[in-house]
């Protein structure tokens, strides 16, 4: 898929920042590219480990609610933490539940099933915590939006609401109500995740009691803070920082037994880590069980019994991604006819796992970058998850469809939803529709940001370390990405079990790279015959007590000479050589990399991509069909085919003024 690069130009006010703060040029465009104006600014921003935790007493209720608890400690009286099955949710409880303890509180905790009771309060919930004796309730990660559930609750258990999702316009009714992002609270760092939140009430808690400020368990937070793709600026930044140091220096033994099973042991861990490693082997108790394993992992505080909880989650989350795989074939099945048409996913199963859906609709966006929507049937009724794209409000977009809708709720990019099943026809037509008339051609284009063109070979060790100044990345700072354009790589070739990725030597002949690009071993074949616009991270590979310079690959696009679409006579061309590679049962072998080669060598030279579309359009006229297995099944014409019924060749045609 190709991309639009949205490169950075220079500015004077970023060299002019970069001295003032005694940095690199580039250190001060990419600052000043992120908005930092200021020394000041950029001075917090690339040592966050020297500014001063803002006082958790700013936030509104937060004193209310410290009170309250501490009354309750106390008093005696039975306190249940109310927490959320993903990692912020846990991470949260957990953080709560510690600290009560240790506090000399008498502590429990209630997070519900995904799967029977759903996201945030329940009513039948409070029902059975208040009949066990609960006194006090304290949510976390939670709790902003069930207005009605706490107005409802019965008497004689209070309750405090903490959480950082956005609130309505009505509060809930409860004793004490933290959350950034209330109206009327002057809190000045509003990107808090829910276990920010909860690491600002065990601060309260600590200084009311013993008048010092509290900055413990960094790993907990900062595992919480990552996984829940909060920008990662202000205290947010701060949290990471510190977190990741604990983690790969003495996290809790819960922590340090998931780096164990993740195999990454003595290693410095940083964001992508925590993101891709950690987090999903705690997500994948909520994604397919239930989330209480995750909290008694983060608790544990034997070694052995660390190690068991974590072995157990590891073999859940190759569950999950067996389940994801799995679901995610069925759903690229039903989307075997999308054509560039298509301006929105809908797809529904019978009976897939909720816990998953929400991933393989983020995958479904990675592959046709369309907003997705993917529905698991339950019966009459079906759960769905969505994941939009750039320039699209996906709660926006559900709001329109309304009517259709038993449930939603959610965010611009991210949400989740409930309909009947006999109407999903319809809110498919709906939302296509929608999405249709709001966004433009352009914006089904993924846009990546390059901050500067530079070649690989212009990196160096010093240069590579002082980048690292900008870490953490994640969200609202994302790892800097940068491009070289009309590059032809040197060598290629394929590299680990069953040659799934792609090794690249690139440069000079007296000066070479090596360039990384996963799950894209099949290039090896060709990638040398063509030049390519390479987008890639700079980072530096340690080898045998040497270290040097390598390239991580984030895409690599034909470069403009080759980003040809074919004509009519090419296509006619290229339709002759497939019908001379099939087989006797019609079928050809050969996948979209070899029929290229194959091309180029027998026939004129071709692109990758001039193939890429010539392939495309011959499917949406039903000329080939892809196998399972790789290659085209090829289906002999039972009459004419125009080439503009071919949605690809038709937009083409259009964006080109011929018609």
């Amino acid at each position: 898929m190709l991309k639009e690069w949205m490169v950075r130009a220079d500015t004077t006010e970023g060299d002019v920042l970069a001295r003032e703060i005694g940095a690199a040029p580039l250190i001060g465009q990419i600052l000043w590219g992120r908005g930092i104006r200021s020394a000041k600014e950029a001075r917090a921003f690339l040592h966050p480990e020297d500014e001063p935790f803002h006082d958790p007493f700013l936030m509104m209720d937060m004193e209310r609610s410290a009170e309250r608890i501490w009354n309750a400690i106390h008093s005696g009286e039975q306190i249940v933490v109310y927490g959320d099955y993903d990692v912020d949710g846990m991470t949260s409880t957990t953080l709560l539940m510690k600290h009560i303890r240790a506090l000399g509180g008498k502590v429990s905790y209630y997070i519900p099933n995904r799967f029977t009771e759903g996201y945030g309060i329940n009513g039948a919930a409070l029902a059975q915590l208040a009949a066990e004796g609960c006194d006090l309730l304290v949510t976390v990660d939670c709790g902003i939006a069930s207005v009605q559930t706490v107005a409802e609750t019965a008497a004689g258990m209070d309750i405090i609401i903490t959480d950082h999702h956005l609130p309505g316009v009505v509060l809930p009714p409860a004793y004490a109500v933290v959350n950034p992002h209330r109206a009327d609270c002057p809190y000045p760092d509003k990107n808090l995740a829910g276990v920010g939140v909860a690491f600002k009430l065990v601060q309260a808690l600590w200084q009311m009691e013993e008048e010092r400020s509290y900055a413990g368990d960094m790993d907990i937070v900062a595992l919480g803070t990552v996984a829940d793709l909060v920008p990662l600026v202000g205290e947010n930044r701060k949290i990471v920082r510190l977190g990741l140091r604990v983690m790969s220096e003495h996290p809790c033994e819960g922590i340090a037994a998931l780096i164990r099973v993740a195999d990454i042991e003595g290693k410095a861990i940083n964001t992508g880590m925590v993101g891709f490693q950690l987090a999903p082997r705690l997500n994948a108790a909520g994604r397919i069980e239930t989330a209480q394993r995750g909290v008694e992992l983060l608790l544990a505080e034997d070694v052995r019994e660390a190690d068991r909880i974590a072995g157990e989650l590891n073999a859940l989350n190759m569950e999950r991604r067996n389940l994801e795989q799995s679901i995610l074939m069925e759903a690229e099945a039903l989307l075997s006819d999308v054509t560039p048409d298509v301006s929105a996913i809908v797809v529904a199963g019978e009976a897939w796992n909720a816990g998953v859906i929400g991933i393989v609709a983020s995958r479904l966006v990675e592959k046709y970058y369309r907003p997705s929507i993917v529905l698991t049937r339950q019966g009459d009724v079906c759960k769905g998850s969505c994941r939009s794209i750039a320039g699209l409000n996906m709660y926006e977009a559900l709001s329109a469809c309304r009517d259709m809708l038993i449930q939603f709720g959610g965010h611009e990019m991210a949400a989740g939803l409930t309909l009947a099943w006999d109407r999903v026809e319809d809110f498919r037509r709906a939302f296509a529709n929608y999405v249709y008339t709001h966004l433009k051609i352009e914006d089904f284009t993924p846009k990546i940001s390059i901050e500067g063109l530079v070649s690989p070979t212009d990196w160096t060790i010093e240069k590579i370390e002082e980048l690292a100044l900008l870490e953490p990345y994640g969200m609202g700072n994302p790892r800097p990405i940068f491009g070289v354009r009309d590059l032809r790589p040197r060598t290629a070739a394929a590299i680990g079990a069953e040659g799934k990725h792609l090794r690249m030597e690139v440069g000079t002949r007296e000066k070479r790279v090596p360039a990384l690009y996963w799950n894209y071993g099949e290039w090896a074949e060709i990638v040398t015959e063509e030049a390519y616009d390479l987008a890639y991270v700079p980072s530096m590979n340690e080898w045998q007590g040497v270290t040097s310079v390598q390239c991580m690959v984030d895409s690599l696009l034909p470069a403009v000479q080759e980003r040809i679409f074919p004509s009519r006579a090419l296509l006619r061309r290229v339709y002759t050589f497939l019908i001379g590679q099939r087989g006797a049962d019609d079928r050809i072998s050969y996948g979209a990399i070899a029929l290229t080669r194959r091309f180029s060598h027998s026939v004129e030279h071709i692109s990758s991509y001039t193939m890429a579309c010539a392939l495309c359009i011959f499917r949406e006229l039903g000329l080939i069909a892809p196998l399972p297995e790789g290659g085209w099944q090829f289906i002999p014409p039972s009459g004419k085919r125009e080439l503009m019924d071919a949605p690809t060749f038709r937009r083409h045609e259009e964006r080109k003024g011929d018609i």
